[in-house]
């Protein structure tokens, strides 16, 4: 039995490939305190495990996943990439470049000291800042060398032995450094810096949530007495006497006839009023004036949820503050506002500042939410079609553009297929945030193409490097988790001294900026948890689209220093 499975493997090499997917996410899955090995690196390893039956992976699997992967990553960050160039991140995206810069320069260096060979370097730079996507343009790369057949295979097979012994530390020092001994160093008490920020710019936390019987918003029905202080008045003058919050009036029972509440309609003494708001201000402030009274039928306002993804230039860059005053919001409110690659979720803050690419999750009446929707954007409504005519039209254009080669002074210089790649996925994320009636991809279809894209390529990496994984492991040993160690902490360290006294970053948002920049999510998450908020997630956004982008290049650039 065993050996007709090793013979079948051997036969059809593609079963290995969801052989080592299924073992890689299954194992992956686990983690312990917020920690594990994630699906990339426990991938690789189930790769080489079984690349030890001595089975070949061959054909253009590998590539054709890899520039699936690039394209969905540039897809996904093009919007926050081109506006941290471009607009008010700017100061984020300077940073993110010094800190890719610095990581760069510190593997280059650390390489070099360990006398490490180019494969092995691409490997070590790879898993000591977490950035596997290098890979594949650092191989590209070696591919260019014009090397003997079998030392380009030698130089192969050291990166993935570099990758794993490193990319442990690398994530989860990296969340040490930065959620606990950056605090520590900078005596930054993150909770109470996170609660600074939140009341200087008006926030505040409630209990309940999503998932919880409680709602944040209501709708309720009050009957307006003889003598209350909403008799005689417009109904935007009554919604006005509830000052600084955001209470509506939706719908009046006048006479056993229910009409439309419009802003113009004067309230009389007996009018059943249904008023739309958050739960504690329709509880402690409009039910201690009114008598609360069950109407069913006022109360079948036909209400609807919607995701928006924001592209109107009229909104962008705009506070909610700012936004809730205009009259296109009027009856809307703002349930969640979700930014970047990783979904990260932003405060709802008055100062908070909405930007193209977001999506905002708005609840209210229909006609409400439809004119707010064409104030900001576009629904994203949901839907399982992508538009693969645009993923393939635009995967070519940047592979073309890629391949091709200039020549300064005889020497042959090019982004390669996979660089092209994703500066495509950039440039067409940032088209469709501004102009979304075409390429569409629904966020399950990018983390297919983002996950499992580049775990396809890890698998083929790791099967094809397993007889020389146990030899080369051997040779580099300790010492090369030690080199990771140190790899990993330096530019950390730097980063987050030179992101607090000279960029002068808030306290509340300095470690973010710091984990974006090195495109480390679990350290976000440590992050938030030791500051019991999610301020820190402000500053990850920007940092992440930049820092993610160029420390997927220095793959290739890596190489090029070494050669």
């Amino acid at each position: 039995m065993i050996d007709w499975f090793v013979q079948t493997l051997r036969a059809y090499p593609e079963i290995c490939i969801f052989l080592s997917l299924g073992l890689g996410y299954y194992f992956g899955s686990f983690t312990y305190k917020g920690f594990g090995l994630g699906a990339v690196t426990a991938t690789l390893i189930a790769a080489v495990i079984i690349g030890q039956l001595g089975i070949t992976v061959s054909g253009p699997l590998k590539p054709t996943f890899f520039l699936m992967f690039l394209f969905a990553v540039g897809y996904a960050v093009g919007p926050q990439f081109v506006r941290g160039i471009a607009s008010d991140g700017l100061p984020q995206a300077v940073f993110a470049a010094f800190m890719a810069v610095l990581c760069l320069i510190t593997a280059f260096l650390g390489a070099r000291l360990a006398g490490f060979d180019v494969g092995s370097a691409a490997g070590f730079y790879a898993g000591t800042q977490t950035i596997s996507a290098s890979m594949g343009l650092a191989t590209d790369a070696i591919n260019r060398l014009g090397l003997p057949p079998e030392e380009t295979r030698r130089l192969l097979d050291g990166m993935p032995v570099a990758y794993a012994v490193t990319y442990i530390f690398g994530t989860i020092g990296s969340a040490i450094v930065l959620a606990v001994l950056g605090p520590l160093l900078l005596r930054i008490d993150l909770e109470a810096a996170c609660k600074r920020y939140e009341e200087k710019f008006g926030g505040r936390k409630v209990a309940g949530g999503p998932g919880t019987a409680w709602h944040q918003f209501d709708l309720r029905a009050f009957r307006v007495r003889e003598g209350g202080r909403a008799v005689g008045k417009s109904v935007q003058e009554a919604e006005a006497l509830v000052p600084g919050q955001r209470v509506f009036i939706q719908r009046i029972r006048r006479n056993d006839k229910i009409m439309e509440a419009m802003t113009d309609v004067v309230i009389q003494p007996g009018d059943i009023v249904a008023v739309a708001g958050r739960r504690e201000i329709l509880v402690t402030l409009i039910g201690t004036e009114a008598e609360e009274v069950d109407d069913r039928e006022l109360l079948a306002v036909p209400i609807e949820g919607i995701d928006v993804f924001v592209t109107s230039g009229e909104a962008d860059g705009k506070t909610l503050t700012e936004l809730a005053s205009l009259p296109e919001t009027r009856g809307v409110f703002l349930r969640k506002i979700t930014r970047g690659a990783t979904a990260t979720e932003i405060p709802i803050l008055p100062n908070t500042e909405v930007q193209r690419g977001d999506i905002l999750t708005l609840v209210g009446r229909t006609p409400d939410v439809a004119t707010a929707t064409k104030l900001l954007g576009y629904p994203d409504r949901v839907t399982d079609i992508a538009d693969v005519a645009f993923i393939g039209g635009a995967i070519t254009i940047g592979a073309l553009l890629g391949a091709i080669v200039y020549k300064v002074g005889g020497v042959p210089i090019t982004l390669s297929t996979s660089g092209g790649v994703l500066i495509a996925g950039l440039f067409f994320g940032w088209l469709r945030s501004v102009r979304p009636t075409f390429g569409r991809i629904p966020s399950s279809t990018v983390w297919f193409m983002n996950s499992v894209g580049l775990n396809v390529f890890i698998a083929v990496v790791g099967i094809s490097s397993g007889p020389g994984f146990v030899v080369g492991l051997q040779q580099l040993g300790f010492s090369l988790f030690l080199w990771g160690a140190l790899v990993t902490t330096i530019p950390l360290f730097l980063g987050m001294f030179v992101g607090k006294y000279l960029f002068r970053f808030d306290d509340a948002l300095l470690f973010g900026c710091c984990a974006g920049a090195r495109t480390t999510t679990a350290a976000l998450g440590m992050i938030n948890d030791n500051a019991k908020s999610q301020i820190p997630g402000l500053g990850y956004t920007v940092t992440y689209a930049v820092g993610n982008t160029l420390l997927t290049l220095w793959g290739m650039v890596l190489v090029m220093l070494l050669t």
